[in-house]
């Protein structure tokens, strides 16, 4: 659904991507995993079309990106990381302005705004200003605006960025729910437990360099199941083990202060690039 091959992007003397491929198949959600500055934001950018790439090839439901960029465009949805509604128009009005944006006739886009406000609980809420609506409500009608012309594909730029963990995994269930409706779905994230329970597969960006490819379970299975942080003189480490009774066995080797867990996504990005994923 999505092949990106090669593709770069400079700002002046910054290279923000360098030569990025990856391909994401029908239905598939795919998390691109990474701190701020990675080149998340400037990836669904480039395939959106709102910037010019310097290098590079991209496809999207067999459409050029870059010579059918208008047909392309068409075939995705964009929720971007802030909220961008018009906080002075009522719901309704909002997602109407959008389906008359991309050509969707009068009674389908009454049916589809309908249907897709019920979906997320948001029924009831059509005739209210934007702006009398909480964090959490505002980031659904988000994913409804970017649904109302139902595209093939749907880009989620951090969409749960800012929100507290319970209306966070709210969102998350309801990106799971889209996806079983048949939608690919391009996520951005620097959260990793978003990325660990929503993808089917990650990819790890740093520096604007894709370092590996792989599903989440892939990527922590590697390093074994358990780990042990060791604290000592301000410094953490962290240990890795395949079973339960090796890491009891580091945790209690010494009089350093420890923390005993289970291995998650950010201790194999951390291993691979160096850096941790969180801001």
């Amino acid at each position: 659904m999505i092949k990106v091959r090669e593709l770069s992007k400079s700002y002046s003397n910054t290279l923000a991507l360098d030569r990025v491929s990856f391909s994401v198949e029908a239905n598939e959600l795919f998390a691109y995993l990474g701190p701020n500055g990675s080149g998340k934001t400037t990836t669904i950018r480039i395939l959106t079309g709102l910037t010019r790439h310097s290098s590079g090839q991209a496809s999207m439901a067999g459409l050029d990106v870059f010579s059918q960029s208008r047909l392309a465009k068409q075939q995705c949805g964009l929720v971007p990381q802030s909220v961008n509604l018009d906080r002075d128009l009522t719901v309704m009005q909002n997602l109407d302005l959008h389906g008359r944006f991309y050509g969707v006739g009068a009674k389908q886009r009454a049916k589809r705004i309908d249907e897709l406000l019920e979906y997320v609980g948001l029924a009831d809420r059509a005739k209210s200003l934007v702006k009398t609506l909480s964090g959490g409500m505002q980031r659904r009608v988000m994913i409804v605006r970017a649904l109302v012309h139902e595209p093939k594909i749907l880009f989620l730029d951090e969409p749960s960025a800012g929100l507290d963990p319970a209306v966070r995994r709210q969102i998350w269930a309801l990106i799971k729910k889209i996806q079983k409706q048949g939608t690919t779905i391009f996520l951005t994230t620097h959260y990793i437990e978003e990325a660990e329970f929503l993808a089917d597969r990650v990819a790890f960006l740093c520096d604007g360099k894709i370092v590996a490819i792989d599903r989440p379970e892939a990527f922590m299975s590697s390093l074994g199941k358990w780990a042990v942080d060791h604290y000592s003189d301000g410094k953490m480490e962290s240990r890795f083990f395949a079973g339960h009774e090796e890491a009891m066995m580091d945790a209690g080797s010494g009089e350093k202060e420890f923390r005993l867990r289970r291995i998650n996504l950010e201790d194999a990005f951390l291993q691979m690039t160096g850096k941790r994923v969180a801001p």
